[in-house]
């Protein structure tokens, strides 16, 4: 911790479910009651971008938080439409972007959700950013002897612990990561087929290892306790000129905003993540000793409620909420690896997207026939889209991080004026 001096960090939600607060207060209260002393360095800024239509909520549902859990936070910013209106209005007075760059920045979809946390971030001398998400809770889960063993996070402590000496800290996360749900292989759709399907429209960071793992322990990701009992960061790699990263569970350092790089997604798709660490190859980049608990399928919510179950579920394909999730989450895996081969392997991306064609049509209509989902037929000409639009997409993606430079460096040259009346 800096001596002498109050820290202010922000904590960032994009989010469209009110049950957003109740995570909220785990973290804060974890915060203060296990660092009663450090809590009186740092100045806790609350962050929030809302989506009002992802589940037809209202603007109180983010906005109105209880007097209990406001004494704990110093300052809140709510981002609805209203906020961001006159944010960009604000910048196209200041001759800074124009309405199109803003729409392209500020827009829909979950990166511009995450660059508005990052603009009141930056503009309001914020140092750091920790990213959390509304399904994602401060606690591990391993597994022994056939039962689940929990165990409280100290989140927030861990990423101020190390993002002082790092451009972005990045954390662990257990629970139900995978939209995978457990699959008993048989004749219909064989593992062969399945690794193929996986291999064809996931990143290069997930490998067919991990994958079958998570299956045969039925869609659960178990916390290793080599990093629970170690507690030891290190450094993230660049693989295929990316260092991987998470949108969650992940602190940005802003006290050099030009260091600091946007998100961005294709329209309609998500990977604002992965696109981020394409960017990072002149960052530090931290892996550090924390986990949080994905509550993928809102399975177990209670657990806030200090509910510990001693074994967890399988999640098995065997209902259309299970499989439609999976359905979603494979569409918006294909909607942006085009985009990623083409950053990352642009020499090749012809024939790797040709390679990834010729695996969908070989196994597609045995995931259908398996799932009993036509649907996954559609991931065709999801690809098709895609691939014919990459350069445009592409265009985008660089057209993004350079509104952001624009933005960032009239938020660094002039702070006092960059702040409204």
């Amino acid at each position: 911790m800096q001596e002498g001096k109050n820290i202010r960090v922000g904590i960032g939600f994009a989010t469209g479910r009110k049950s957003f607060k109740k995570v909220l207060k785990t973290y804060i209260y974890n915060w203060k009651e296990y660092h009663p002393e450090d809590a009186k360095k740092v100045e806790i800024n609350l962050l929030v971008a809302y989506d009002l239509k992802y589940s037809n909520t209202k603007s109180t549902d983010y906005t109105s938080l209880s007097p209990t859990l406001l004494q704990y936070i110093d300052n809140t910013f709510f981002i609805g439409s209203e906020f961001i209106n006159r944010e960009v209005k604000f910048l196209i007075n200041n001759n800074i972007i124009n309405q199109k760059e803003a729409k392209w920045f500020f827009g829909s979809g979950y990166a511009a959700k995450r660059n508005s946390v990052l603009y009141t971030a930056i503009k309001n001398d914020i140092d750091y950013l920790l990213f959390l998400d509304d399904d994602e809770y401060p606690m591990a889960v391993t597994k022994t002897h056939d039962t689940a063993i929990w165990s409280g996070q100290h989140v927030l402590q861990t990423h101020l612990n190390f993002i002082k000496n790092a451009d972005i800290t990045n954390g662990y996360h257990c629970g139900y990561i995978s939209p995978i749900p457990f699959i008993e292989f048989n004749s219909t759709l064989t593992e062969t087929d399945f690794r193929i399907f996986i291999e064809a429209i996931s990143n290069d960071i997930v490998t067919w290892d991990s994958v079958k793992n998570v299956i045969n322990n039925g869609g659960v990701t178990y916390a290793d306790t080599g990093v629970l009992v170690e507690n030891t960061a290190k450094d993230v790699q660049e693989v295929n000129h990316s260092k991987f990263i998470s949108g969650a569970n992940l602190c940005i350092n802003l006290t050099d905003p030009q260091r600091v790089n946007a998100f961005y997604n294709p329209p309609g798709a998500r990977g604002e993540d992965t696109f981020l660490s394409t960017c990072l190859r002149d960052k530090k980049v931290i892996r550090v000793p924390c986990y949080t608990f994905h509550d993928g399928f809102s399975t177990y919510r209670h657990l806030l409620d200090g509910v510990l179950p001693i074994n967890l579920k399988y999640i098995t394909a065997d209902t259309d909420k299970i499989i439609n999730r999976f359905y979603r989450a494979c569409i918006g895996w294909v909607r942006y690896k085009p985009l990623l081969l083409y950053i990352t392997k642009r020499d090749s991306y012809e024939k790797d997207i040709t390679e990834m064609r010729n695996m969908l049509e070989s196994v597609l209509p045995k995931v259908c026939a398996y799932f009993n989902k036509k649907d996954f037929m559609k991931i065709l000409n999801e690809l098709d889209y895609y691939s014919k639009n990459v350069k445009k997409h592409y265009i985008e993606f660089l057209e993004t991080q350079r509104i952001w430079s624009k933005i960032c460096e009239f938020l660094s040259s002039d702070k006092t004026d960059s702040k409204p009346a």
